[in-house]
């Protein structure tokens, strides 16, 4: 009888979605390679539209200025799934794109006259900030959080890999070496980030958790 294969989550998992994968006949491993932690920053400078790529950002404004400080602001994010976080909190969501790129054009083509505050992580990526300075479009940009490696030596090789972002996966490198894994990832991003390091990449076909879940599922279904 052939052993279930071995999934590694480079993200503790909310208890569903690991039950998710265990009621598929996995056998399920899971750590945090990445801590995040909010820091404190001036708002004198935050404008009336705010821009948040990562649930970790609007958490740690949040936790900063109060529910009061973001109330009458417009909110432009990176995903679905933080918009409908954002959303849950009470706040509305002017508009959202799956990806930092989309949400950049996104901006440029509709509101390219208006005035944002980015609200990132020590680790961002530049790719926003960059595409909006090329085009004009006034911004600043504003540190709410920092992000820390937090690499774990995985002693038994996995055969799957779950990554959520490219800093779990520079940290799962410090201890670890990819090689024949299959890496289930959250974005093009991040599978950009695999460039050169693996060629067995699933991409999930919507960017999140749950979704990087039934693309392994779906894999192992299909090839075994």
């Amino acid at each position: 009888m052939k052993e279930p294969a071995r999934i590694l989550s480079t993200k503790k998992l909310r208890p569903g979605q690991r039950q998710y994968l265990l009621n598929a006949g996995f056998l399920v491993t899971e750590a945090d390679f990445i801590a995040v932690s909010p820091i404190s920053f001036t708002s004198e400078t935050i404008s009336n539209n705010l821009i948040f790529t990562s649930q970790n950002g609007f958490k740690s404004f949040v936790k900063e200025v109060g529910k009061e400080g973001i109330a009458n602001r417009n909110i432009f994010c990176v995903g679905k799934k933080n918009a409908e976080a954002i959303e849950q909190q009470g706040y509305t969501v002017t508009a959202f794109a799956d990806y930092a790129e989309d949400l950049a054009a996104l901006l440029i083509k509709q509101y390219a006259n208006e005035v944002f505050t980015f609200l990132s992580g020590s680790m961002r990526r530049n790719t926003l900030p960059q595409t909006l300075t090329e085009a004009g479009v006034d911004f600043n940009e504003i540190e709410v959080y920092t992000t820390k490696l937090t690499p774990h030596k995985i002693n038994t090789p996995p055969d799957g890999i779950l990554f959520f972002s490219p800093s779990g996966i520079k940290s799962y490198l410090k201890e670890n070496r990819i090689q024949n894994e299959v890496c289930f990832c959250i974005g093009k991003t991040t599978a950009e980030a695999l460039a050169g390091i693996t060629r067995n990449i699933v991409t999930a076909t919507r960017p999140s958790i749950d979704n990087v879940i039934i693309q392994c599922i779906k894999y192992y279904k299909d090839n075994h």
